[in-house]
């Protein structure tokens, strides 16, 4: 059973991947915004925050990688609902698939395509300053945690693809996500900010993934934020991955 379903899984991620090699603009399109938003950032605003002794490219690069994956997710919800009004979903069903890999598949072309937008945006950070010390274990700790954040944002827009009415609110409940680091400690210190939004943005997920990555990056402990960004995302993708399958079940029973 289970190598059925890696099957195919795999077969049916090829396909995906495929799609998205016949349209490459969609990548860079997803990395065509959070470049801006550094260069926004870094070249007009960033002289107006005080970062300390860091960098603002260095302090701004953590928030920019979570608004890449928040803005690359839209896509698979657009994706996924497009699937189902083809009627592709009930094709695949007449024939002897394993139901759940039309799902993963998704999910990891999902997963491919961020990683492809976030080295794009790690690469033009490069270009405008961006410097690291930081040794392989950091590095693979970054990608470790964007990974996870990526899978847990993905199986959230799988929901959303599922349960959406039209194509606009398929990509909609991205918005949101992309807001939320606007509110956090991704482009300014927290401190800075008036009481109950300072409090919002030190206890919401984003902060603490944030200042996970930023100090990994800047060779700096993690302390007790590595733990609770872990929390954020593990349990995240258990609670949305739960309820994606359930909302599967519904819409293909």
């Amino acid at each position: 059973m289970t190598t059925h379903l890696l099957g195919d899984t795999a077969v049916l991620t090829g396909r995906s991947l495929r799609h998205i090699t016949r349209s490459v603009d969609t990548i860079v399109t997803t990395a065509v915004m959070p470049v801006a938003i550094m260069l926004l950032f870094v070249f007009v605003l960033g002289g107006a925050i005080d970062t300390g002794s860091s960098s603002y490219v260095n302090y701004l690069l953590p928030g920019v990688l979570l608004i890449t994956v928040a803005s690359g997710v839209a896509y698979t919800s657009y994706r996924l609902f497009l699937d189902l009004q083809s009627g592709i979903f009930e094709r695949f069903q007449s024939m002897p698939v394993a139901r759940s890999s039309m799902l993963w598949a998704h999910v990891l072309t999902s997963l491919v395509a961020n990683l492809v937008s976030l080295v794009i945006v790690v690469l033009a950070a490069v270009a405008m300053g961006f410097r690291s010390g930081a040794g392989v274990a950091a590095w693979l700790a970054v990608a470790g945690m964007l990974v996870l954040f990526t899978l847990a944002l993905t199986w959230i827009a799988v929901i959303a693809g599922l349960s959406a009415k039209s194509v606009e609110g398929a990509a909609a409940f991205s918005y949101p996500l992309i807001f939320l680091p606007f509110i956090s400690s991704a482009f300014a210190p927290t401190e800075s900010m008036p009481g109950p939004v300072r409090w919002f943005a030190e206890h919401q997920p984003v902060t603490s993934i944030v200042e996970t990555i930023r100090n990994l990056f800047a060779q700096q402990p993690v302390g007790s934020d590595i733990w609770t960004a872990l929390a954020w995302c593990v349990g995240g993708l258990v609670a949305a991955y739960a309820v994606a399958i359930m909302a599967y079940r519904r819409r293909t029973g």
